[in-house]
């Protein structure tokens, strides 16, 4: 497990520069803090006791000699981890769920600020065990505080009313300013559940609320814009159209995983809430990641943007007099979101740009049979990892892409059905005459409910290969989209294919302005997509980086275990079982292979690398697969279904759908030549 990363350094020349050379240290532990044996041997070292309620937040100190909790019980405690004991606890003056707790930076650790279900929020001196400052103006529960490195008097707070509170104790110790109102442009039932700011720029904040966009903000024109309209209202001035923008251009940019905004109706009619229950930035501050209530974890990148593949799509393929440098243009001249390398759905012309495949290095080809052999058996998620795996080491090529593709189409838990497309257009990309990629191109449009564009892409598809266009699947694929398009055209409630989707509803209080429904459809896609937790329940579940550089998400789940992936290949390396419950919190030491979690139970848990000597197989999930499928079909289950899973009863119906089948796909082989190459 560990040997990739270890073969390629000198530990021994590495140990002697640290100990002669002061600035060699930071880069030391920064590369071997967190590493694959140490993963690898992941377990309990603690459990602190001291709480009475569910631990709903945990915050290291900078340093990282100090944690701070909080708890149903609305106490703060201040632990020494090392040592196992309580240094600290003080009732917060809270008169409910205490849900964030934040160290003030560059206070010495001596102030702690803490935020409520009783829409309070708390600063305490813990020196004296005292709350110096109360903060009222929030009208719903806090769900999260920020602070900022380079803003040492200054903090942030989220809340279910739907605004980002900014507050300056040097300026005013009783009240705080409305930085952004989500409720200005999205509807009066929004609600903000968290925030992070960026640490390498701390001039840009994220924010995860209600539904499956993520907003990243520039504080300081958000504070300019506030500015101005204050001094506007205050000196009576209106414009000739007195109408006001919410939010000023470039002053946001909005993220969103492509699929999601064609299943959000879906997902309503299941009552499936879809909402960000948490965000953060990379160490390096070019990533953001967040934890999807309702869905996935999701990893943005921040400095190579790709607009959504399928949200944007136009109502009919363009003409080749439409197409401008290979790549379809909207009347405003924003990319549709579908970027093959061709006319519209044109196809490239295979004669005259099918390239010669490189062959894959022995290893590589090895690991490429193996995935083939797991497919084969029906074990799509091993398949998966496997092809992940060689595409990391080769991922020029098409082939490995369209086999991955496959994989997914066959596993269909939520949102494969879009990573099949995206690795369906890389493959084409790669290999314009990727027969297959082709094919599995127009099957993912249709089960992403794309059926027009579904039918273009087959049509084009029987026209570049015209030997397969009366094959089984391909006439079995064409009756399909054929009779989708029929029921559409009966049920005129139904929305047309293609065009933006709109997230539109009818409540007056939960109306959306034109400006917001423009700043989705600017939206940018994810990067990387994490599978295998639940996050249903609760919705202040955590994902985050573990390692000075991200090698590694974890994330929390509804089963009580928690989820390591590795950041590169998404494979899903170790589960563990930290909860009785659910594990909410998960808080990764600032430099050291040390993790925090916390859920239901009244305790905050500790984790290290164990001795070889101790036996860690006791909170270790051995069987990976099934619990993931599990969690699967628990974010796909009736909320009553839910509800008496984690009262404990066993719902046998869970359990006899198979892996997921959230997408809805035929299972029948004839209808998608799924087979790997």
């Amino acid at each position: 497990m560990c040997c990739g990363n270890m073969a390629k350094v000198n530990i021994t020349r590495d140990l002697l520069y640290r100990q002669i050379k002061e600035s060699s240290a930071v880069g030391f532990e920064r590369h071997y803090h967190v590493v694959d044996p140490f993963v690898g041997r992941l377990g309990l070292e603690a459990e602190l006791l001291g709480h009475s309620g569910c631990v709903n937040c945990l915050e290291w100190n900078e340093k990282g000699d100090l944690l701070a909790s909080g708890s149903d019980d609305q106490h703060a405690i201040v632990w020494d981890p090392f040592r196992h004991k309580a240094l600290l606890s003080m009732h917060t003056g809270h008169t409910a769920n205490v849900f964030s707790v934040k160290f003030l930076p560059h206070s010495g650790d001596r102030i702690l600020i803490t935020g409520a279900a009783d829409s309070k929020v708390h600063v305490h001196d813990l020196s004296v065990k005292e709350t110096i400052h109360m903060f009222g103006d929030h009208t719903n529960r806090v769900k999260r505080i920020a602070t900022a490195p380079l803003w040492p008097n200054t903090f942030w707070s989220a809340a279910e009313d739907g605004v980002i509170r900014q507050y300056d104790l040097r300026e005013n110790s009783k009240h705080s300013e409305v930085l952004i109102d989500l409720t200005e442009y999205c509807g009066q039932l929004v609600e903000a559940k968290c925030i992070s700011i960026n640490p390498q720029n701390n001039n840009y904040m994220a924010v995860g609320a209600s539904g499956p966009f993520v907003r990243l903000y520039d504080i300081r024109m958000m504070q300019n814009h506030r500015k101005t309209l204050k001094s506007n209202t205050s000196a009576g001035i209106h414009t000739f159209c007195d109408r006001q923008t919410p939010v000023p251009d470039g002053a946001v940019q909005y993220y969103v995983a492509g699929h999601l905004p064609v299943k959000l109706p879906d997902y309503n009619n299941r009552l499936r809430v879809l909402v960000a229950t948490y965000v953060t930035f990379s160490p390096d501050g070019t990533e953001l990641l967040v934890n999807m209530g309702g869905e996935q974890v999701y990893l943005f990148d921040l400095t190579s943007k790709q607009r959504p593949y399928t949200f944007l799509l136009p109502k009919k393929s363009l003409s080749s007099g439409e197409v401008q440098n290979g790549k379809t243009t909207t009347t405003n001249g924003i990319s549709n979101g579908l970027h093959l390398h061709s006319n519209g759905f044109r196809l490239p012309d295979t004669k005259t740009h099918n390239s010669q495949q490189m062959d894959l290095l022995p290893h590589i080809e090895k690991m490429k049979q193996q995935a083939n052999d797991a497919f084969a058996c029906q074990h799509w998620s091993q398949a998966i990892q496997l092809y992940s795996r060689a595409i990391k080491q080769a991922s020029k090529n098409a082939m490995l892409y369209g086999n991955r593709a496959a994989a997914y189409m066959k596993r269909k838990w939520d949102g494969d059905h879009y990573d099949a497309l995206r690795d369906c257009l890389k493959a084409i990309s790669l290999n314009p005459g990727h027969l297959k990629a082709h094919f599995r191109l127009a099957r993912c449009l249709f089960e992403l409910k794309y059926v027009a564009e579904a039918l273009d892409c087959l049509n084009d598809f029987k026209g570049k290969f015209p030997e397969q266009a009366h094959s089984s699947a391909c006439d079995a694929l064409d009756r399909d989209i054929r009779a989708a398009l029929f029921s559409k055209n009966e049920n005129s409630d139904d929305k047309k294919s293609g065009g933006p989707i709109r997230l539109r509803t009818s409540g007056r209080k939960d109306s959306v302005s034109e400006d917001e429904l423009v700043l989705r459809e600017r939206s940018y896609d994810y990067k990387s997509r994490y599978c295998g937790h639940c996050n249903t329940t609760t919705d202040i579940k955590e994902a985050t980086f573990f390692g000075s550089n991200a090698q590694y998400i974890v994330s929390g789940s509804d089963d009580g275990s928690f989820f390591i992936w590795e950041k590169d290949t998404t494979n899903l390396v170790r589960i563990l079982q930290g909860d009785e419950s659910i594990v909410n919190c998960l808080q990764p030491h600032p430099s050291y292979c040390f993790l925090a979690t916390s859920g239901i139970e009244a305790a905050v848990k500790l984790w290290n690398p164990r001795p070889e000597s101790e036996d860690i197989n006791g909170r270790v999930v051995e069987d990976m697969e099934s619990a993931s499928q599990a969690n699967q079909r628990r974010m796909n289950a009736d909320p009553l279904e839910v509800m008496l899973l984690n009262m404990g009863y066993r719902i046998t119906g869970l359990t006899s759908s198979g892996p997921g089948g959230s997408d809805d796909e035929d299972s029948s082989e004839g209808q998608v030549q799924c087979r790997p190459s």
